[in-house]
């Protein structure tokens, strides 16, 4: 049956088969087939496609959302994702809705968790209000680590301002009993996002932003892990960090 959510989406921005196809560079037959047979193109293809139409990857081939399953090489990993944006905002919302002793946050900026969940704040009070410690750690924008991203990433000053939206975002966290705020400038060689003993690593790659690298999940199995590996690298980075004072 044919893929309709990618037939809108071109209609409404005028986009033909051959149009579209020019612009992210396969043949205009293959475009057809997206449309009418609901193929699902390369994923380095589909991203590029869906940035063009101004629409979700996953809105327009769901099959993309899938993780790898991970293959017994640790008995920690518990799945593989060639990119973070093949991950439902919903992964990380249920892993940190579960949490009952510890979420550590180690990002430059993530803004995507507020735009896709915006009552992500009041998740982490509710979790802080029953027990749980919370750490955000943010990228202190003016950071010459971050600039440095910046350029990397040919994201240019845009990492500096998603450092600052980020910051706009947890400020009205700052104070709230069992959440703590910090801003740091190391150099960010894996984002962190845990919750008590699971935690999902997305790695940097250099010239690729973010939601285009790898995301490994991984769940505690024992104490020497990959799992402590990471929990203790958010550990070194916390006691650099600068506190986010009220106000």
């Amino acid at each position: 049956m044919p893929n309709e959510r990618l037939r809108a989406a071109m209609a409404a921005g005028g986009w033909t088969y051959a149009a579209l196809a020019d612009k992210v560079e396969v043949d205009p037959k293959s475009v057809e087939r997206w449309v009418n047979l609901d193929r699902t193109p390369r994923r380095a293809t589909a991203m590029r496609a869906a940035e063009t139409l101004g629409e979700d990857v996953h809105a327009l081939w769901p099959a993309l959302r899938q993780a790898r399953p991970a293959r017994a090489v640790s008995p920690e990993l518990v799945a593989l994702y060639d990119q973070r944006a093949d991950i439902p905002v919903s992964t990380f919302v249920d892993m940190l809705t579960q949490a009952r002793e510890q979420i550590d946050v180690l990002v430059y900026a993530a803004v995507f968790l507020h735009e896709a969940y915006p009552r992500l704040n009041e998740l982490l009070k509710e979790r802080a209000a029953e027990g749980c410690a919370v750490r955000i750690a943010l990228g202190d924008a003016d950071s010459s680590n971050v600039q440095q991203r910046g350029e990397e990433e040919k994201f240019g000053h845009g990492i500096q301002s998603r450092c600052r939206l980020a910051l706009m975002h947890y400020r009205p966290l700052v104070g709230v009993s069992g959440i703590e705020v910090r801003t740091h400038a190391t150099t960010l060689y894996n984002s962190i996002y845990r919750a008590d003993d699971q935690t999902l690593v997305n790695a940097h790659v250099w010239g690729v932003n973010a939601y285009g690298a790898p995301v490994w999940h991984l769940r505690r199995s024992g104490e020497g892990g990959m799992f402590d590996t990471y929990a203790d690298s958010f550990a070194a980075v916390w006691a650099t960090a600068t506190p986010v004072q009220e106000g």
